[in-house]
């Protein structure tokens, strides 16, 4: 089993460097998926409401056999639950697809600014943390002024911002606000366009010379940023591929180059948080 770095919150709560995205893993074989992933070495499983899989999640993480306590299980909350009553009920709901006693980290799916209702989503998800069905709270595409303006309404700052990140999208700018005030960056879709990204010559030429695979170097970059990847991976081969990147360490300049395929249209779809409207 690979050790992973933990990075550590502004509050002492950590994250292991790689985690298991669970989009499209549904069903009996998503439920398959999770417990191999977790008998492989992962601890941080991630989920959403929207993603309609959170008790085959469930189901992985109880057939895993492994102590609860080892175990982050994310979930989100989606845009259509920000109202305080849905958010309270989307919350429990979720707690109970899962099938489990709490959930270790809810998050906001999105903040959905033209509906301006995500401050009452987030005194939902603190009401809920401080009544223990929730362990620890945070936040998912959320930009600066969204993160700010929750905190001030609360006076509790997420301990974590999933966002988009790779290559071609590095958000330099976000990342070093996230680490000024101590939220823990969580990629999603890190390995962004795949097909494409993993060809490109300074990642195939950085792989080459430590000898590993063009995925497992965009997730070393990862790392090195101190950015929690969370790469889906179905089958337990690409699961193990995907730990053992963290045993490889890039330096300051193969990170730089790699960052600097970063483009200015490098999102992957027209997500712009200041303007995207999650259901």
């Amino acid at each position: 089993m690979t050790d992973l770095p933990l990075f550590t919150a502004h509050n002492g709560f950590s994250l292991p460097a790689l985690g298991l995205g669970t989009y499209a893993l549904n069903g009996d074989e998503g439920a398959d998926a999770v417990a191999a992933a977790i008998d492989a070495g992962y601890r941080l499983i991630d989920s959403a409401f929207n993603y309609e899989n959170e008790g085959s999640v469930g189901r992985g993480v109880r057939a895993s056999g492994v102590d609860r306590a080892e175990l982050i299980v994310t979930t989100k909350l989606p845009g259509r639950h920000h109202s305080r009553d849905k958010a309270a009920a989307s919350i429990e709901e979720s707690r109970s697809r899962l099938g489990l006693d709490a959930t270790d980290l809810h998050l906001i799916h999105w903040p959905n600014p033209s509906q301006d209702e995500y401050v009452h989503a987030w005194e939902s998800l603190v009401e809920a943390q401080r009544r223990g069905v929730v362990r620890q709270i945070g936040v998912s595409n959320f930009l600066p002024e969204h993160l700010e303006r929750i905190e001030r309404a609360t006076g509790v700052r997420p301990v974590v911002n999933q966002i988009e990140v790779h290559p071609y999208f590095p958000q330099e700018e976000q990342l070093a606000y996230h680490r000024e005030h101590g939220i823990l960056t969580e990629a999603w879709s890190p390995l962004g366009r795949a097909k494409e990204l993993l060809q490109e010559p300074v990642i195939t030429e950085i792989a080459a010379a430590h000898g590993i695979s063009p995925a497992q170097t965009v997730l070393a970059w990862h790392i090195a940023r101190e950015t929690v990847a969370i790469p889906k991976a179905s089958s337990r081969a690409h699961q193990e591929s995907n730990l053992a990147a963290a045993a490889v360490v890039l330096d300051d300049t193969e990170v730089a180059a790699i960052s600097e395929l970063g483009r200015p249209d490098g999102r992957l779809f027209d997500a712009d948080p200041a303007t995207h409207e999650e259901s």
